[in-house]
């Protein structure tokens, strides 16, 4: 078994009807661009009713038909924020969360030491959540965070908190579920590694092409310069 190995996107979703949310963190493969992406899918009809916004470099959820809009609690929310040299990407409303504990000058971990896996039982969605921090010289570093049930039940709550030193090409991979099913199965062990090329294009066109077409809704994508700071975006939308 090779641990090392570094997969394309569409081979660590292959066969994968449903995995979820997921977040994606890494660095390009010339070691220019710091960058993530983050997707939703959906199979119930108020899940699919989404669309991603963005505004002012924020990324929000949004009901594509308000008039079918039911529950909004666990599916609108900011999913991509900036504060100072910090970006956020997270598949909940821990984003606000997270932003305010780096405002209030916690760390990453720190700040989601208040939250928990969501509470939609049979299934415990797990919290997932990036963090990618920039510094000078064209340094920068990220963190992952995930906060999943500890049983079935819902009793307790574990917490797992990755920090990786950028590699270039080199991507971590992390979603809610393992599979589709009923109740859906938590993401298990660390998050994969996956390749990240250097084209924007290239890399929304595997990730949307990769997943599934019924349960896919909206993908968003970003490539920062790591010297002039300069961010470049793809946001595509099933629904538009």
């Amino acid at each position: 078994m090779d641990i090392y190995k570094i997969s394309k996107f569409r081979d660590a979703v292959d066969g994968n009807r449903y995995p979820g949310r997921g977040i994606v963190a890494g660095e390009s493969c010339d070691g220019t661009k710091a960058v993530i992406a983050y997707f939703i899918m959906g199979r119930s009809e108020n899940s699919r009713n989404r669309i991603f916004v963005e505004k002012n470099g924020a990324v929000f959820t949004e009901p594509f038909d308000p008039s079918k809009l039911e529950d909004p609690s666990l599916i609108i929310y900011a999913a991509v924020r900036s504060y100072e040299n910090h970006l956020i990407v997270t598949n909940g409303n821990q984003t606000d969360t997270v932003y305010d504990g780096i405002k209030a000058g916690m760390q990453f971990h720190a700040s989601l030491q208040s939250r928990q896996f969501e509470p939609d039982a049979p299934n415990l969605t797990p919290r997932i959540s990036a963090e990618l921090v920039f510094g000078e010289s064209a340094d920068f570093v990220y963190r992952m965070s995930i906060l999943k049930s500890m049983d079935a039940e819902g009793t307790a709550c574990a917490r797992y908190g990755y920090e990786y030193t950028p590699v270039p090409g080199l991507g971590h991979f992390i979603h809610t579920y393992e599979c589709d099913g009923n109740p859906l199965p938590t993401f298990q062990g660390e998050p994969r590694r996956i390749e990240i090329p250097d084209d924007i294009d290239a890399f929304t066109d595997e990730i949307w092409n990769a997943l599934d077409a019924d349960n896919k809704i909206s993908l968003y994508v970003r490539y920062t310069d790591l010297v002039s700071g300069e961010a470049e975006s793809r946001l595509i939308n099933k629904h538009e």
